[in-house]
């Protein structure tokens, strides 16, 4: 018998044509371990909703926050930082691992939860960044984080906070690590998308070496809505997005949903 560790991300069950997608994660057996990597919805409720119906089915379940997760209104009661903090301790409540947690061990692998979001850098290296959102808004290309997450917050002071946070805590790891985070950790799989400005919100260069650095098999990512296996620098980058309706149901040959990131004997 084998337990395995599945991975999935960008549920985005607000979506009515995406909650039976939702109720297919389901584990092989009761052991099995479920990472959950990011953008499950935008309410704070719904979210709650759906990581304690995946707690029930499965032995462990691990978090990272997207960039969904974190939208605001001026009129909600927790905004921002607040607003991350507040899932935390919500999720922590239903057994849920996130970012703030110990790490654990699943088969001799440190698993990773990350939050390093996204400051910009993803952008022309002679471009500064606010010559690349200007040349992104010229061509109507603007991600929902401008109005529902930026005007709570300094995004790129936040970025910058996280990775130093992340990077004090990777470096205590010894032995090989599965990184996990909402953003890329490079910008290669950006290259593939259509509009090319909108990898201005897809991650930071500074995550660039994280992969080979901290000894990672693989590193989980979502947020692009495009899955699939890219090695890069001998490291696998997964992603594991299910995304909008319109997106999964005109995939032809999609990856394995959820994904079999790893397996052990049990």
């Amino acid at each position: 018998m084998t337990t395995t560790l599945w991975a999935v991300s960008d549920l985005h069950a607000a979506v009515k044509a995406n909650r039976p997608r939702v109720e297919e994660i389901v584990p092989a057996h009761s052991s099995d371990w479920l990472i959950v990597a990011g953008d499950v919805a935008e309410r704070t409720e719904l979210i709650v909703q759906i990581m304690a119906s995946l707690v029930q089915r499965f032995d462990t379940v691990i978090w990272v926050p997207g960039n969904h997760e974190l939208f605001a209104r001026g009129t909600d009661r927790y905004t921002g930082r607040e607003k991350y903090t507040d899932l935390v301790n919500k999720l922590r409540s239903l057994g849920v691992i996130t970012p703030e947690d110990p790490y654990p061990v699943f088969g001799g692998v440190t698993i990773v939860p990350l939050f390093t979001l996204y400051d910009y850098s993803f952008r022309q290296p002679t471009s500064t960044v606010e010559e690349a959102l200007a040349r992104a808004r010229e061509k109507e290309i603007m991600f929902t984080d401008e109005v529902a997450i930026a005007p709570f917050v300094d995004i790129r002071a936040w970025c910058w906070d996280r990775l130093a946070y992340s990077t004090r805590r990777l470096s205590r790891i010894e032995g090989p690590t599965i990184l996990i985070n909402h953003w890329p950790l490079v910008q290669e799989p950006t290259d593939r998308m259509w509009l090319r400005e909108a990898a201005l919100w897809c991650g930071t260069r500074h995550t660039r070496g994280w992969g080979t650095r901290y000894n990672a098999q693989a590193v989980i990512y979502g947020h692009l809505h495009m899955p699939g296996v890219q090695t890069i620098d001998g490291v696998d980058h997964i992603e594991v997005s299910l995304g909008y309706p319109d997106e999964w149901k005109r995939r032809t040959d999609p990856p394995a949903w959820p994904y079999p990131v790893m397996e052990v004997g049990r």
